[in-house]
């Protein structure tokens, strides 16, 4: 099921005290909720971003018997009679997707990188500023510190969707990922274990092309069914396995690796590339698939020369 994040937007006011002061409360409430895990305000150092609270619960259930508790409802109530009113409705974030509209990224920061991190995602917000359906950007604490979650909201989703392909967007991306560790990463896609990750798009699923996807698949299966014969083969034919036992078994121990280990680990360094926005232009594409290309040459190579990794040389 996953957990789930609620986000709350609220409109600047000019006691930044007493609001801080206040979400406090509102943090302790989340706090106390069953189901709790993390919470936290948005950076408020510019104009241009917005004052935001999250909290993030074990399930969505949770989170929205927080969202609806009494205690908040209190809460909210006191805020709006010193003037801290809502924006939004609550968005809330989960596995299967953000809301129509808004684009959810999760950040790792730089030791010491902080403050370039936020003067670009500032340059992303102004960059959007004016723009159709424009409504604002957030920029949240994440579960750890080095990592923060910018939240884009636009009023639809195609609106939302022309942004992130526009050149205005791929030109201020480099100074934000000078700034980052690795690249950032959509919070709530979600790719399966063979290499496939699913959008959603101005209400459209988008999945990773299938030639991306059976590529990444080649790269993981070509070794592992060459290591699984060379050493867990002989183990089955020791214990007098039938050929058509030893390769069914076989086959469950590969599947299984694959699915729960290798897959994940292996897809990781290629997030970009599978993403089927964020990698859908030619020059990524080709990029990626050289370097899947270069991957299955050091395997060639490694299982053509390395003889102790032959299989057939250790048939009985």
């Amino acid at each position: 099921m996953g957990s789930a994040t609620g986000v709350t937007v609220f409109h600047p006011v000019a006691e930044h005290a007493d609001f801080l002061a206040w979400l406090a409360e509102l943090d302790a409430s989340a706090c106390s909720a069953p189901g709790y895990l993390s919470a936290g305000s948005s950076l408020q150092d510019d104009p241009l971003l917005d004052w935001a609270h999250s909290a993030t619960f074990s399930s969505e259930e949770l989170l929205h018997g927080w969202l609806d508790s009494a205690q908040r409802v209190r809460i909210l109530r006191e805020g709006q009679v010193q003037g801290f009113w809502s924006r939004t409705s609550d968005i809330v974030i989960t596995a299967a997707g953000a809301p129509v509209g808004v684009g959810a990224f999760r950040h790792s920061v730089k030791a010491g990188s902080e403050d370039e991190f936020v003067s670009a995602q500032v340059h992303l917000a102004r960059a959007c500023a004016g723009l159709p359906g424009y409504e604002g950007t957030a920029l949240l604490a994440s579960s750890t510190a080095e990592e923060r979650i910018s939240l884009v909201r636009f009023r639809t989703g195609g609106q939302l969707s022309a942004w992130l392909r526009s050149p205005e967007r791929s030109a201020a991306l480099g100074d934000l990922r000078s700034s980052l560790s690795k690249d950032f990463a959509v919070v709530a896609n979600t790719t399966t274990p063979f290499a496939t990750t699913v959008r959603t798009e101005n209400g459209q699923t988008l999945l990773t092309p299938n030639w991306k996807s059976a590529m990444m698949v080649l790269l993981v299966l070509y070794p592992t069914v060459m290591i699984l014969s060379r050493f867990f083969g002989p183990v089955l034919d020791g214990v007098g396995a039938a050929p058509w036992l030893a390769l069914w078994l076989s086959q469950i121990v590969s599947v299984s690796l694959m699915q729960w280990w290798l897959m994940p680990v292996a897809t990781r360094p290629f997030t970009r590339w599978l993403d089927p926005v964020d990698g859908a232009g030619w020059r990524i594409s080709l990029a990626g698939a050289a370097v899947v290309l270069a991957c299955y040459g050091v395997t060639l190579v490694v299982f053509a020369s390395v003889k102790w990794l032959q299989f057939w040389d250790f048939a009985d």
